[in-house]
């Protein structure tokens, strides 16, 4: 079995890290680029940097501080928000990106996927897809996860690896910030439809959430956010604990 990552979550808003719940309620957690590079030395495997307020004029921006993290860290890094085509993931990648990661865009334009996954191949294309479970049936939402699409979770998620996906982050919009654990039955359901790796987000409140993600929810990769940024739990501490449950996880 491979190696269970850990990848902590910076959610971007005017250049600093916030975390809310369910979608809102955001409050700061600190300076993304001095978070990154603390989770760099403490085990994580690797990163995502996802800019929420991120729109077309501010590519450069989203340039400029994939830079910055790029000097600060040695790990791999996710990056994404507000990228609509492929100039815009030219600059990044350029910028020191190992991977970016497209929502709503790909949502409005499928082709997209494609279009990246030729480009510059699979393995720098994540498709990330924020979902939420209304009455039985789990549809996909954009734009931070206000606006409701026919799209369902299931479907969109095969489409997308598909046309070129190289991996799914999958945020259930009904855990997120709850700590009550992640959506295991759907996480589950998605890895035995899908052949590329999962990337479960939404939920994780403590060490046995990410041991239920990785054998319940099948996960490739446990992804949290508040956790990790106010202290609650340390990556060490984490991976020591899954060790310990068997979970194969890189040593820190």
């Amino acid at each position: 079995m491979l190696a269970k990552r850990i990848i902590p979550c910076l959610d971007i808003k005017d250049g600093r890290t916030v975390k809310g719940v369910n979608f809102v309620n955001l409050r700061d957690a600190g300076d993304p680029v001095e978070l990154g590079a603390k989770y760099s030395v403490a085990g994580a495997d690797e990163l995502v940097f996802l800019d929420i307020t991120a729109t077309h004029e501010r590519r450069k921006t989203l340039a400029d501080l994939a830079r910055d993290i790029a000097r600060h860290l040695n790990i791999p890094f996710t990056i994404g928000g507000g990228i609509k085509a492929i100039e815009d993931v030219d600059v990044l990648l350029n910028a020191g990106a190992d991977k970016v990661s497209i929502n709503s865009a790909a949502v409005r334009r499928p082709e997209l996927i494609d279009e990246l996954a030729y480009g510059f191949g699979n393995q720098f294309v994540v498709v990330a897809i924020d979902a939420k479970n209304v009455e039985g049936e789990w549809f996909v939402h954009l734009n931070g996860g206000r606006i409701k699409t026919e799209h369902k979770l299931f479907d969109w998620a095969k489409e997308a690896q598909e046309r070129g996906a190289g991996e799914i982050l999958f945020t259930s919009m009904d855990h997120d910030g709850t700590k009550a654990g992640f959506a295991n039955e759907a996480l589950a359901r998605m890895s035995d439809l899908l052949s590329i790796p999962i990337i479960a987000s939404g939920g994780a409140g403590n060490k046995e959430h990410f041991a239920e993600v990785f054998t319940t929810g099948k996960a490739d990769a446990g992804l949290a956010a508040s956790i990790f940024h106010f202290g609650e739990v340390g990556i060490k501490e984490l991976k020591d604990y899954l060790g310990e449950e068997g979970i194969p996880v890189r040593p820190v």
